[in-house]
């Protein structure tokens, strides 16, 4: 599959939002403030499962929108979810056109909030049920000193390692720095017969969370004090030791047109020695019915000198727009979808973690996943920039060039120039 490169004449949402909202209308005939009127509210998000099988997020938030209505019958809550691949383009398409849903599940808050057409998320929220939000996750919705975002589902970054691997390569322990993980690598590469020593996925679907492991290892990242700094010496450091492994033979070959879900489910396979993944790799390996649970272990990710005490920590937020006057609709719906039980259902669908403190709470001690629960409060997250959307599509676009042949520096450098360009 050939690397996917963002065009150069491409329209980011930022872009599209400013040129969008001045004219996008905040009336409807149907207001929330018409006692026992017929209201319909349109839920545009991002589908975790597979569409058109019971695991579908369309699925999972029709189920809500049912009970709701049961409970409201005269508020329809409609639902569109679409594949998390095709998830960005279709949002600006909507935006583009004007065909603004009430409620976004799965993008960040800041360039609606700074287009003017975002609710704050006191306004569609319940005191109760927003002081309950992760306080890790919550301030990531923050726009100029003002909450807009909230989120709705969460996880942290392990290591994720096939034992029988190790054994079989005489690895005694997980690595716990980047030398001792090339190490490692490097001798479950030479088992041979396709074994794969580390998988470093860095195709469009999730680049940016495979490098921000990486950067954090060398004490690096996408911000300094809020401010981009892509090209730092510490990350460019990160992908020079990247390229080593690449080139040694020691990862996938191509690893910028790799995407995660490939990765993991070779990992599942039994083909991959180490790979960097949230809770969610857990089903896959048990779908794949090749690993038992004594086969594979998870420990933190290593660093250049150690492993990380800041982990990837991602959220995925709603936001609810402010262009059809529905405030009251929203956020009836809104109280209620963020009920403990609709957050522990959706992790145990998904294997991710919840956004609220009580549900957290009563995932703590989970066998499987309490300890990513556990490194929420100390994890690192992805910046909350205006721009972060399209500087993160852009990521996801380019940044595996930095391992397939470009020079780090160059591809780092273009992404920085291209975060400081799209009104950072």
């Amino acid at each position: 599959m050939k690397r996917r490169l963002a065009a150069a004449a491409a329209v980011g949402l930022s872009a599209t939002l400013a040129l969008t909202a001045c004219s996008s209308s905040k009336s409807n005939t149907s207001g929330s403030g018409s006692s026992g009127s017929p209201i319909t509210i349109k839920l545009f998000g991002a589908d975790y499962g597979t569409a058109g099988t019971s695991n579908s997020t369309q699925t999972y938030w029709q189920s809500i929108a049912d009970a709701f209505h049961k409970a409201n019958p005269n508020i329809t809550v409609q639902v569109q979810t679409i594949d998390w691949t095709d998830f960005p383009n279709k949002l600006k398409t909507l935006m583009q056109a004007k065909d603004y849903p009430d409620i976004i599940e799965g993008d960040a808050p800041q360039a609606y909030a700074q287009a003017g057409i975002a609710y704050k998320a006191s306004d569609v929220l319940s005191a109760s049920t927003l002081a309950n939000l992760i306080p890790t996750f919550a301030k990531q919705g923050d726009y100029q000193g003002t909450e807009y975002g909230i989120p709705f589902t969460t996880s942290t970054r392990a290591l994720y390692y096939n034992k029988k691997l190790f054994a079989q390569a005489g690895i005694a322990a997980a690595p716990t720095t980047w030398a001792e993980l090339q190490a490692d690598a490097a001798k479950i590469a030479k088992i041979g017969n396709g074994t794969i020593g580390y998988g470093m996925p860095l195709g469009p679907e999730e680049a940016q969370g495979e490098s921000y492991m990486w950067m954090l290892g060398a004490g690096g990242g996408y911000q300094t004090d809020g401010n981009y700094t892509v090209n730092s010496a510490a990350n460019i450091s990160a992908f020079s030791f990247m390229n080593t492994l690449v080139k040694a033979g020691d990862t996938e070959a191509n690893p910028g047109t790799v995407d995660r879900k490939t990765m993991w489910s070779d990992f599942a396979a039994g083909t991959v020695g180490m790979v960097g993944g949230s809770p969610a790799v857990v089903p896959i390996i048990q779908a794949a019915g090749k690993l038992q649970s004594s086969d594979w272990a998870t420990a933190p990710f290593p660093g250049q000198t150690g492993t990380l005490t800041d982990p990837l920590g991602v959220d995925d937020q709603i936001v609810a727009l402010n262009v059809h006057n529905e405030q009251s609709a929203i956020q009836k719906f809104l109280n209620f979808a963020y009920q403990d039980t609709y957050q522990a259902q959706f992790d145990s669908l998904y294997d991710l973690l919840p956004a609220t403190t009580s549900a957290a709470n009563a995932e703590a001690n989970d066998p499987t996943f309490g300890a990513f629960v556990k490194a929420i409060p100390t994890s690192s997250a992805y910046p909350s920039n205006a721009n972060w959307s399209d500087v993160s599509t852009k990521i996801k676009n380019t940044i595996g060039a930095a391992v397939d042949g470009t020079s780090p520096a160059t591809v780092l450098g273009q992404i920085q120039q291209f975060a400081l360009s799209d009104g950072s």
